[in-house]
């Protein structure tokens, strides 16, 4: 197996950045979902909620973000040194705010009051200590600190989606592209379609993971990310062939065992 691509959000479900190569740092990739967009009350809200998130593209370069969108001239951010609480599913994290300058750029894309805030210590969130020891970390990322997918699998759902569609009498649709699930490693040449589910560590190049459990998908992975349209796929299809303990999984979260550098073609193996 080989690593085929590696991709990370700098801004929690806007648009993503596809690399060659990319830092492992132990709570994920470097500079992946640093920050989110959170509602004036301090809640966390996504492209799950607000979909035109995902028409936002965030830039780091030299440790400075700049947000770029549709409707606004691109905008470098600079952040302040309030702290306050956000709710991050479960949980409360102190994040930073990054001013009012972002808060109205990113209002006025989704058109409601929303702030940017900024995870600046990534040491500050533990893992969900069913999954993980009670040294580990996250980013802002849903749960873990990267995210698995492998071609074989999304082709697998592919082929099951295309079979549906012949058996209601519609016209076969477009595959889904692997950027519908958000991975932050795609692995190719896995010998069947989700055998990934059932590794318990994986080696990416020279930095070694923990596998956690598989991921349970949401409606995020319904919306076309270039036309922000909602559709059924692929829950409807994850729903009929997928549906294990009621969640609908597709891609498992990795947890790493120390730092290092991964890159485009680097072997994969699991014990």
């Amino acid at each position: 197996m080989r690593l085929a691509s590696i991709h990370f959000y700098p801004v929690k479900s806007t648009a993503g950045h596809d690399v060659t190569e990319a830092e492992v740092e132990p709570w994920g990739l470097k500079d992946d979902r640093r920050y989110l967009v959170a509602t004036p009350d301090g809640e966390m809200l996504t492209a799950r909620e607000e979909p035109k998130l995902l028409a936002c593209r965030a830039e780091v370069s030299g440790g400075r973000l700049t947000l770029a969108g549709p409707h606004r001239p691109p905008l470098l951010v600079t952040p302040t040194s309030q702290l306050s609480d956000t709710q991050v599913w479960r949980t409360r994290v102190k994040l930073t705010d990054c001013g009012d300058d972002a808060a109205e750029w990113l209002s006025a894309l989704v058109d409601r009051p929303v702030r940017l805030m900024w995870l600046d210590d990534p040491t500050r969130r533990p893992v969900n200590p069913e999954h993980g020891t009670p040294q580990d970390r996250v980013s802002l990322a849903d749960g873990y600190p990267l995210l698995l997918a492998s071609t074989t699998s999304l082709d697998q759902l592919n082929d099951w989606i295309a079979e549906g569609a012949v058996e209601r009498g519609e016209e076969l649709p477009e595959p889904l592209p692997m950027r519908r699930f958000r991975p932050n490693v795609v692995v190719s040449g896995a010998a069947t379609p989700f055998v990934e589910d059932g590794w318990k560590r994986v080696r990416i190049g020279e930095v070694s993971f923990r596998m956690t459990k598989p991921c349970a998908r949401c409606v995020l992975t319904t919306i076309d990310p270039d036309t922000l349209q909602k559709g059924k796929e692929p829950l409807r299809t994850l729903g009929r062939h997928r549906r294990i303990d009621k969640k609908l999984l597709f891609a498992v979260n990795l947890i790493p065992d120390g730092p290092g550098t991964i890159r485009v073609g680097d072997p994969v193996t699991a014990p």
